[in-house]
């Protein structure tokens, strides 16, 4: 199991000592506001002088990782609050032997409180940003082309060595393939049917058992070759022949269109934000210098030239199956 001390090195932890409860007073009314006190933030676990309130437990538990919180809160808690007790413990020992003073120590102290400082602020910087459905809306149409989508079908014929040639048939060098997909472009053109000729000859099976539809597609789904002949053509269009690594395509496409806003918004109004908050925090570094000869790493040290050639290896001696 991973203890709540090994997760605290990420996260925030209370390591001060716990003060002492202090003794309840004899006089009536102290003692009832000591009750109410203590029993609205009972301790939870004690050791000696050590003792851990729910409240502070609770916090510290509350810096874990989400995916740790929900254990910790239940049937973990026991071994968090036995953790946390061990760590505090070991803390007010240190504490007690100077440990706290050490440089090494308050260096890291002093680290771990920018690092927590720093975050406070990146969560300020983050939570005043705000996109609004406007600004999500301006950004989809700056970059609609982005969304667009391309509904189609091909015919492939492959060459050899294609990753799409198919076993059984016969393989055609890359002139033949590209003068097979010439002949049925003109077919086509001349009125011939595209999902028959799908089925007869193309060589992405799967696609040609359906007349050759793909469905709709967006920009960096397909190749690059056959993407920009695909985006380039009109609905209705047949593009010239197209080659790539899988062969010969005649691209029919059927429609363009756009995945609509509301289906990107979310998105976009995420990639927005996130864009703001880096801008935000860029801007806030001036005037940056590096040492580079602290950055530039060292030469590469020079490659050892045996004196005496390598003796040769002898190649192992095939035997025979018994």
């Amino acid at each position: 199991m991973i203890t709540f001390m090994a997760i605290a090195l990420g996260a925030t932890v209370v390591m001060a000592q716990d003060k002492p409860a202090a003794p309840p007073s004899t006089t009536t009314t102290t003692t009832t506001t000591t009750t109410q006190t203590t029993s609205g933030d009972p301790i939870v676990v004690s050791s000696g002088n050590v003792s851990i309130r729910q409240s502070e437990f609770e916090s510290a538990l509350k810096t874990l990782p989400a995916e740790y919180q929900q254990y910790a809160f239940g049937p973990g808690r026991k071994q968090f609050a036995e953790d946390f007790l061990r760590m505090k413990i070991l803390a007010a020992e240190g504490m007690k032997n100077g440990l706290d003073k050490d440089p090494s120590v308050v260096s890291q102290l002093d680290l771990m409180k920018e690092n927590l400082v720093a975050n406070a602020q990146l969560q300020k910087i983050d939570k005043s940003i705000t996109v609004s459905d406007a600004d999500a809306q301006k950004q989809y149409d700056a970059n609609k082309k982005d969304y667009e989508q391309v509904t189609a079908r091909h015919i492939l014929i492959a060459f050899k060595g294609s990753p799409a040639a198919q076993k059984g048939k016969k393989e055609l060098t890359d002139a033949e393939a590209k003068a097979k997909a010439e002949d049925i472009r003109k077919q086509l053109v001349a009125g011939g049917d595209f999902a028959a000729l799908a089925k007869k000859e193309s060589d992405d099976v799967g696609s040609g058992s359906r007349g050759g539809e793909l469905g709709p597609f967006s920009r960096g789904q397909m190749v690059p070759e056959f993407e920009e002949a695909a985006f380039a053509a009109k609905p209705g269009d047949l593009t010239p022949v197209v080659r790539t690594q899988y062969g010969y395509h005649i691209i029919k496409v059927d429609k363009h269109d756009f995945t609509p806003f509301s289906e990107v918004k979310e998105a976009l109004t995420k990639k927005e934000h996130d864009k703001r908050v880096k801008d935000a925090v860029d801007a806030m570094k001036k005037g940056v210098t590096y040492n580079e000869a602290y950055f530039t790493p060292p030469a590469a040290p020079a490659a050892d030239v045996p004196a005496t050639p390598a003796p040769a290896t002898k190649k192992p001696v095939a035997t025979k199956k018994q």
